[in-house]
């Protein structure tokens, strides 16, 4: 296992069980992911992207195979243990937001710092927003922004935490393509600012291209790194 790399890969594998009979989602897939590198899963619709998104956080478990964040065995953890470590290191951006609909903007950026103990989390939030230029909407619920308003929270949202890595499944997948660019110079930006690193799952080509490498995926198996 590489000490030095931010995520490790090493035969990962996923198989569910379907009325068909088991079914191989990810089949024996391995790579490493250096520090503060942007890294896009990419591939065809049910290719296993979302799937590998998710065990590389540790929001599910591989069926055989080993995943490493930031030096710790995900696999090795129980659910609480993988809970701990997305809490202190790990941040997320996803297609539909995933704002909590009773909290204002401030308030959803707020949520994982108070959760984590920390004491000055409305200031720290109302920077990040500010910064993700949002100051003039922190009191406003996520029903009265726009989409590339709420995804600008999810984002603010992601970074409060000063995570190690950033997933973001499909960022600018809800949004139309000029609203989806500003989206993507913003989570470049920060990643740049921040030196997390960003691991994203897209279909945008654009998005993709700006990353410092690939993952392509097909039928559960990777063609390319």
């Amino acid at each position: 296992m590489d000490s030095k790399a931010a995520l490790v890969a090493e035969h990962l594998s996923k198989k569910v069980t379907s009325p068909e009979g088991s079914l191989t989602i990810l089949d024996d897939v391995s790579f490493a992911i250096g520090r503060a590198q942007s890294v896009a899963i990419v591939g065809p619709s049910g290719a296993g992207k979302s799937t590998l998104l998710a065990l590389l956080a540790g929001l599910d478990t591989p069926s055989s195979g080993h995943v490493w964040l930031e030096g710790r065995e995900l696999s090795a953890l129980d659910e609480d243990g993988r809970a701990a470590v997305r809490a202190a290191r790990v941040g997320f951006v996803f297609q539909s937001f995933h704002l909590v609909p009773s909290l204002t903007a401030i308030e959803n950026v707020m949520l994982p710092m108070e959760l984590d103990g920390a004491e000055d989390a409305r200031e720290r939030a109302a920077a990040i927003l500010a910064e993700v230029g949002l100051a003039a909407r922190k009191g406003h619920y996520p029903n009265q922004l726009s989409g590339g308003e709420k995804q600008r929270v999810a984002i603010a949202r992601a970074f409060a935490t000063n995570p190690a890595v950033l997933f973001a499944d499909e960022p600018t997948g809800n949004l139309d393509a000029a609203t989806g660019e500003r989206i993507i110079e913003l989570l470049f930006r920060l990643n740049s600012d921040s030196e997390a690193t960003l691991v994203l799952v897209t279909h945008d080509e654009p998005l993709a291209g700006r990353c410092d490498r690939r993952l392509s995926l097909e039928a559960g198996r990777l063609v390319g790194q």
